[in-house]
């Protein structure tokens, strides 16, 4: 089964990077590291014939992966073009998990919140320190 996933994935790595790394997990998977895009993908064995766990996530500062933001279940016997579009799937959807989440705005924040006259800060009156 390991020649099988190594094969996909050095097949899978040419069409969805340039550069990258492919090299064998301790479980027996493949791993293929794209550095200059922050991401992975590893094919694992699931038990069945011709089938692989296909999981995807990023790499973070330092190098290190961070766990699986998505997985699925791939039949090798698909074409590349097949598995590669199913990779760019996962891919996006590491991508979009990776982006913090728009937080609330500014003026919704701010809406209701009354400050007394002459405080410091927004809308409150500042007196110029002295000059000495």
């Amino acid at each position: 089964m390991y020649v099988q996933l190594r094969e996909t994935a050095d097949e899978l790595a040419r069409v969805l990077w340039r550069e990258h790394t492919v090299y064998r997990e301790r479980g027996g998977g493949v791993v293929i590291r794209g550095e200059h895009v922050r991401r992975w993908i590893s094919l694992a064995p699931t038990g069945g014939k011709d089938r692989a766990l296909l999981r995807a996530g990023r790499i973070l500062d330092g190098g290190t992966t961070a766990p699986a933001r998505t997985e699925t279940v791939v039949d090798l016997t698909a074409g590349t073009a097949e598995l590669a579009a199913v990779c760019r799937r996962l891919l996006a959807e590491v991508a979009a998990a990776a982006e913090p989440a728009p937080g609330p705005s500014r003026a919704g924040r701010d809406r209701g919140r009354e400050e007394p006259a002459g405080a410091p800060g927004r809308g409150g009156t500042r007196v110029p320190a002295p000059c000495s």
